[in-house]
């Protein structure tokens, strides 16, 4: 997507010297950074401190990052350690551990010398391969937003986000604003209600400077308004995306998307996730397994903005001394979602339509209680 009218990816390697850079996401809205990484330790601190994320852009980090790990070890010994290493950067998104299971797999049998080239060539053929699922997505969900759009007599259809997944949580192009990108190049009038995403605001900071940046309308709103937008007729449709969603159907994104997808249902309004399917964990059929991730209490605490004068600065918000808890994810059960939007069409929130849309993947969990 263009940034000032020049493409970016979100993470690309540089043809002239091989270095692998990123945008730099903490530094959104109010900066806009590029940040080399040139070990898999930059790497993993990137994951973790956020400076890349979103499920997509999470593995296709990880990666790179195992790439740059081979370039100075690539013996077994140091696989596992890098392996290791990025794995444990953050618990949720289930892309990370596909990608580095992807990763290893593509260079396990190969020679030591031969690993690092290899592993380059394979993360940037897992990154390619993310524009092409994110961009298939974008237009299946076109369907489903002009056909929406067909109902709405001519004015702006009405879509509630939550966090980011735009082309900053992948690659490129995005998983639930693939369909909105694609939706306005179509000449489709769209209106984004854009939910500010506390803690840490990803939806203030990053969905809408990524509407700001395409021209696309929006209203930033604070994230207790989108129940009330539902009850008033002001939404035609949730689209979110996903962290990591089960072989059954439950979906597991940033904290708050329950909630919205209760009020959505509540109204009887639809509520779509959109996923390319390194995001479906095929190992568990019971969303409440997955590990939701719980941040530093600083996040609740404290606010990053600017002050009058233009700079960068934190508040706190909350007492000295108060205790906080930063549950950074929730589950939404598949029972609430009207449907799935992946790279291969529209499917059911269920066990049964994943299995057929993705009949090379088996569900591989054992539990009774997943079934």
């Amino acid at each position: 997507m263009n940034v000032d009218g020049k493409p970016y990816r979100t993470i690309w390697r540089e043809e002239e010297t091989g270095r692998i850079w990123i945008i730099d996401q903490a530094a959104l809205p109010h900066a806009f950074l590029l940040r080399p990484l040139d070990s898999a330790v930059d790497a993993a601190r990137a994951i973790s401190e956020m400076q890349v994320r979103g499920a997509p852009l999470i593995g296709a980090t990880a990666a790179y990052g195992f790439a740059l790990a081979l370039q100075e070890a690539a013996d077994d010994q140091a696989m596992e350690a890098a392996r290791s290493l990025l794995l444990n950067t953050r618990p949720t998104a289930v892309n990370l551990r596909w990608a580095l299971d992807r990763m290893k797999a593509a260079v396990a049998d190969l020679p030591i010398q031969k690993r690092a080239a290899a592993a380059l060539g394979e993360a940037t053929r897992l990154c390619d391969e993310d524009v092409r699922m994110n961009e298939s997505i974008g237009l299946h969900g076109l369907t489903v937003l002009r056909a929406l759009a067909d109902q709405a007599d001519g004015r702006p259809l009405q879509i509630l986000t939550h966090c980011n997944a735009g082309w900053l949580a992948t690659v490129d192009w995005g998983t639930a604003l693939a369909p909105v990108y694609k939706a306005h190049a179509a000449g489709i009038p769209i209106h984004v209600w854009v939910g500010e995403t506390r803690p840490r605001n990803q939806g203030a900071a990053l969905t809408a400077w990524e509407l700001e940046s395409h021209g696309i309308p929006h209203t930033l709103i604070v994230d207790n308004a989108g129940g009330h937008l539902m009850q008033t007729g002001k939404v035609d449709l949730c689209l979110v995306g996903t962290d990591r969603t089960t072989a059954s159907g439950d979906v597991c994104n940033k904290i708050g998307t329950y909630l919205k997808a209760l009020a959505a249902h509540d109204n009887g309004v639809p509520f779509y996730v959109a996923l390319p399917s390194p995001t479906v964990d095929w190992t568990l059929g019971d969303g409440r397994r997955i590990p939701i991730e719980e941040r530093s209490p600083r996040e609740v605490t404290h606010l990053r903005g600017l002050d009058p004068a233009g700079r960068e600065t934190e508040i706190r918000i909350a007492p000295e001394g108060s205790p906080a808890a930063n549950y950074a994810f929730d589950l939404t059960p598949a029972r609430l979602i009207t449907g799935l939007i992946t790279e291969r069409g529209l499917v059911a929130a269920s066990r049964a339509a994943l299995a057929a849309m993705y009949p090379e993947f088996k569900y591989r969990g054992s539990r009774p209680d997943d079934d």
